[in-house]
């Protein structure tokens, strides 16, 4: 996971996970990315044995520190916040050579590596909207000629960052996709535009392929066209829609298949945007709103499912 001086205890959904472990009896340990390491082919770690306080800013204690092969855990979770850059992809590298010595991995370190979550959306096209991915700066454009209202974004992006709306006869559309493209070298994507934003960006929470029942709708901001929390969103909680419901059933075996076993779907409207498989987030939200213990049902799901 991310170092513990950059956790935020009232936010993170890490933190919530490792207390409903810590509740269960389970010992828990931290380790940095940069802590894995290799030895003679055995994947090992440094990790810190912590005792969880519940305080706030000083959530955790140092009970000990550990370097040993990484198969002594039962379970290890990969919640290591992106980028995703080359450093995160050695780390699933590495973390698969753990899983072949016996260890759980989740989510499952190749299908975090392999399901971009921009891309592994469109597995899915009856939940889509209308959608282009390229590098191509006149493709995208006549894209935009076309739907008049798009959604210009990064295929590594998170928390609504470098994405641009782009409306009718934009005079800064070029800019926009030569600097997203990086002169037509990279892929990017488009969506046409969904108004339903105003109501809101939904985060769906699914365990092991199963929704649950309550979304985070995260409200853009005054003058914003992104909900995510990061870029000022507000977060109201709501049931599952009929047709959020269907969007899941449609995304639900996939992420059994693949080992994504805790996974955040984005919907606006009647569509899936994204599929979030890194370190989705939200529990804290959604469990202050509706009286859940997610982190609990999930740590229920890997004690019945993963360590039996």
């Amino acid at each position: 996971m991310d170092p513990i001086d950059t956790i935020n205890p009232k936010k993170d959904s890490t933190l919530a996970m490792m207390e409903a472990a810590s509740r269960r009896g389970w010992r828990v340990s931290h380790i940095d990315q940069r802590a894995l390491f290799v030895d003679n082919g055995l994947v090992k770690a440094r990790s810190q044995e912590l005792k969880l306080t519940g305080g706030n800013p000083n959530w955790c204690e140092n009970l000990a520190s550990n370097t040993g092969p990484i198969d002594e855990f039962d379970a290890v979770f990969m919640r290591k916040d992106p980028p995703f850059n080359m450093d995160y992809i050695y780390s699933t590298y590495l973390l698969e050579m753990a899983e072949r010595s016996g260890v759980p991995v989740l989510n499952r370190p190749g299908s975090i590596r392999d399901c971009n979550e921009k891309l592994f959306a469109l597995q899915f096209p009856a939940c889509l909207p209308p959608h282009i991915v390229s590098a191509d700066q006149q493709l995208l454009a006549e894209f935009h000629d076309f739907h008049g209202d798009v959604i210009f974004k990064p295929l590594d992006g998170m928390g609504g960052t470098s994405i641009f709306r782009v409306k009718g006869e934009d005079k800064n559309r070029g800019v926009i996709l030569e600097t997203l493209t990086r002169q037509g070298a990279q892929q990017i994507m488009g969506q046409k535009f969904i108004p339903e934003i105003k109501q809101g960006d939904s985060r769906i929470l699914l365990i092991n392929g199963e929704p649950i029942p309550y979304a985070l709708a995260r409200i853009p901001a005054e003058g914003e066209n992104r909900g995510n929390l990061a870029a000022g969103g507000a977060g109201v909680g709501r049931e599952l829609t009929d047709r959020d419901r269907f969007i899941c059933e449609q995304v639900g075996p996939a992420l059994r298949e693949k080992g994504l076993y805790f996974v955040g779907i984005d919907v606006i409207g009647d569509y899936l945007t994204e599929v979030n498989v890194t370190c989705p987030t939200c529990i804290r939200e959604l469990n202050t709103s509706f009286n859940l213990d997610i982190a609990d049902q999930y740590m229920s799901f890997v004690e019945s499912r993963i360590l039996t």
